[in-house]
């Protein structure tokens, strides 16, 4: 089951069980209808005295799609359910019915003696004693080195230059190394010149956008109406600023949560504040008009991006009981929704009738906000015709229009009453605003009061040192990202159905030291990419033993090798042809558009800047991304696919782009001076890092000179410039599985 599986059930299936079915259909149910249990997965396919309910694959033979289109059966009885939830149901059987639940259902009980593991206080372990002494070069090193002796394994040896300074180059700045550079990449030299370069956010600030479930639309499945964001991109160009300065992580999750709630020294930086918290309102939402939950179904999202996004822990699974498996009851859950519930979301769109904005969801970017009327707005809006966006020096993070995403503290502050089963017209006790109880005590001075959401209290307990998890879970997120596997291998749940830690102590020495030395991003990973653990090969010649090779790989004794992120992909290839845009994206193509996206034409346009800054519509995600496990952004995500597919190959045998950027790759060597030989190493370096084996190299003047007589015998003997065998040559090399890894 992948995540964005994980996430589907959770977020649409689950809460329809909950609220519609469980009643008659769960193992606490007084009267059992038909015989049939729907609260476990073995249920279901089992069924009841008219057969299996799902049919995994097979929603025309499944009775529970039958019985939601009310087909001959009729569930729920009372009222038949709005057409999005039907259609939610139908693609879930679809995609295999994919199901988490746990068997059999039951809450896990836990002493109170045995807290969850992180949920403990962050330690600050000593480095431990290793015998071979001369091998660390920091108290990272330790900790591995320890482990590895515990199992009599050795580390695997270093890695070459040329492997080291594709690595960094690629986990730095998502773009390979310059061929022309030969600096020593073991250097810290180096490794600050990446750190201090403009792609270093670009790169990590990809990574959070992943977290942040970031996208320019709002993404409704089922319905053809998908309504733009046209303003998402401040967000994204934000988070790429934010990465790229450094701002302390504390101050980069305050500001999310809380920026239009902070003091600002000038009407620039007000801006940002508000233009961060845009975190809170990029979430795919339901359209209103067909939604009684609508306004708790925003406060989900919201909770589940802080949650998992900040915390690691499935909050969100609160909403209709308390939790299975972790310590998290549902008045946590409405302690929560009332923060949330005293904000008002802005979308920064012009309404239409039945999308998810109200009318008044203009946000303007002033000392104060205030709504902006549709008269002032109707000039930016040009609604079914693109317009230029302005040209844009490098490096330029000015906010300069009115409009953005966001939140602002709502008109009336109120706490939240419970909602029965997740269900926003059944109301129970009110739940005065507050936090997780399970993350320790609360200090009153850290409560909301009653005349402010919370929003600021919440921001400031998050990333209170007292927390358990903050900390943890943005540093296991930084070691995933540079390893290739998480000390957590589950980095969205640090919960009882996550991983637990392969190293904890590393963990909490990382997260304790993160802490100390500021919060700064750029010096975790500087520490960690010095380190001679990050440095180690991942080449395994040493071992003949299967078992030990695994061993020592999931203790990080040698370097994962790992598929390059869809954009990293497409960048490296633009970047061999000598075509990539190195500067900024402007803007967005829906930059102050108010369109619905299934209405119009293909939006995507083709682009030579870095794939950061192409147009994410959920649901209609760029063309030279999705075939390599582009996100679709409909929820948290941490942990990308990585899987292989057949559709990979046949994009790079077929594809318009790759088969331009292979023409205009061939034509950039045709124009180096020298000999074939020459342009075959050089190539290489462009493309994959690194000179041609004496080997590569014959097969490819090889290669050149019988696909240069095969043209020339096809065309009658009319003799070639050379360039299309030189093109099917580069093609080769931008397919090679070299170019799609690091090593």
């Amino acid at each position: 089951m992948t995540p964005d599986q994980r996430a589907f059930f959770e977020n649409r299936i689950r809460p329809v069980l909950v609220k519609q079915c469980y009643e008659c259909h769960s193992q606490t149910s007084k009267k059992l209808g038909g015989k049939l249990l729907l609260d476990a997965p073995s249920e279901m396919i089992a069924g009841g005295e008219s057969g299996p309910a799902v049919i995994p694959g097979r929603p025309d033979e499944s009775l529970i799609v039958q019985a939601v289109r009310y087909d001959g059966l009729e569930m729920p009885p009372k009222k038949r359910l709005p057409e999005p939830v039907v259609k939610d149901f139908i693609e879930w059987v679809k995609m295999g019915a994919p199901d988490p639940r746990t068997e059999p259902v039951k809450t896990v009980k836990r002493s109170p003696q045995e807290p969850l593991w992180s949920l403990k206080p962050v330690a600050d372990p000593r480095p431990p004693k290793v015998r071979q002494v001369g091998w660390p070069r920091s108290a990272v090193d330790a900790f591995i080195l320890s482990r590895l002796e515990l199992q009599g394994l050795a580390p695997a040896s270093d890695a070459s230059k040329d492997v080291l300074r594709r690595r960094l180059s690629l986990d730095l700045t998502g773009l390979p190394p310059d061929p022309e550079d030969r600096s020593d990449p073991t250097d810290p030299a180096y490794v600050d010149r990446l750190l201090q370069s403009p792609h270093f956010g670009e790169k990590w600030g990809r990574h959070w956008l992943d977290v942040a479930r970031y996208a320019e639309s709002n993404g409704n499945d089922g319905l053809s109406r998908n309504p733009s964001f046209p303003h998402a991109w401040r967000y994204r160009d934000h988070v790429i600023r934010a990465f790229n300065e450094d701002v302390p992580y504390d101050r980069f999750i305050t500001e999310q949560i809380a920026g239009d709630l902070l003091p600002a020294e000038s009407p620039a930086q007000r801006d940002r504040q508000l233009v961060a918290t845009g975190l809170l309102a990029l979430g795919a939402k339901p359209a209103k008009a067909m939604n009684e939950n609508f306004e708790m179904d925003v406060v989900a999202d919201q909770i589940n991006v802080i949650g998992s996004g900040i915390l690691g822990l499935t909050v969100g699974c609160a909403r209709c009981h308390d939790h299975k498996t972790d310590p998290i009851p549902t008045r946590d859950y409405y302690a929560l929704a009332g923060i949330f519930r005293s904000s008002e979301t802005l979308w920064g769109v012009a309404a239409r009738e039945g999308l998810t904005a109200p009318q008044t969801a203009l946000h303007e970017l002033k000392a104060a906000p205030r709504v902006r009327p549709r008269a002032e707005v109707e000039p930016l809006i040009a609604a079914h015709k693109p317009r230029k966006a302005p040209a844009k020096p490098a490096h330029s993070y000015a906010v300069d229009a009115p409009l953005a995403m966001g939140l602002r503290e709502a008109k009336t502050i109120t706490d939240c009453k419970l909602n029965i089963d997740g269900d926003s017209k059944k109301l129970g006790a009110v739940i005065p605003r507050g936090f997780l109880s399970a993350c320790g005590s609360v200090d009153p001075g850290e409560l909301p009061g009653a005349r402010q959401s919370g929003r600021l209290e919440l921001a400031r307990w998050l990333v209170s040192p007292r927390n358990p998890l903050t900390a943890r879970v943005l540093v296991n997120r930084v070691w995933q990202h540079l390893f290739g596997e998480g000390i957590v291998s589950t980095p969205d749940d640090f919960g009882l159905s996550g991983a637990r830690p392969s190293h904890p102590e590393l963990l909490d020495h990382l997260a304790t030291r993160f802490m100390r030395e500021g919060w700064s991003v750029k010096r975790l990973v500087r520490g960690l990419v010095l380190s001679r653990t990050y440095q180690l090969s991942s080449k395994a010649d040493d071992l003949k033993d299967p078992q030990a090779r695994e061993a020592r790989q999931a203790l990080f004794g040698q370097h994962r090798v790992r598929r390059l992120d869809a954009e990293s992909i497409r960048d490296a290839m633009l970047a061999a042809s000598g075509e990539l845009d190195r500067r900024p994206g402007a803007g967005s193509l829906i930059q102050h558009r108010d369109v619905l996206i299934n209405e119009l034409p293909p939006l995507h346009q083709p682009s030579v800047h870095r794939s950061v800054y192409l147009l994410m519509l959920r649901n209609s995600m760029p063309p030279e991304l999705t075939p390599f496990n582009l996100p679709d952004a409909t929820t948290v995500l941490g942990r990308r696919d990585s899987s292989a597919l057949a559709t990979q190959s046949l994009y790079l045998l077929n594809n318009e782009f790759v088969i331009a950027q292979s023409r205009r790759f061939a034509a950039r060597l045709l124009r180096l001076p020298g000999d074939e030989a020459h342009r075959v190493d050089e190539a290489h370096r462009m493309a994959l890092g690194r000179a041609a084996s004496p080997l590569e190299k014959q097969r490819a003047l090889d290669f050149l000179r019988e696909a240069g007589a095969m043209l020339s015998s096809s065309d009658g003997g009319r003799m070639h410039d050379g360039s299309e065998a030189w093109a099917a040559f580069c093609q080769a090399l931008l397919s090679a599985s070299e170019l799609r890894y690091v090593d």
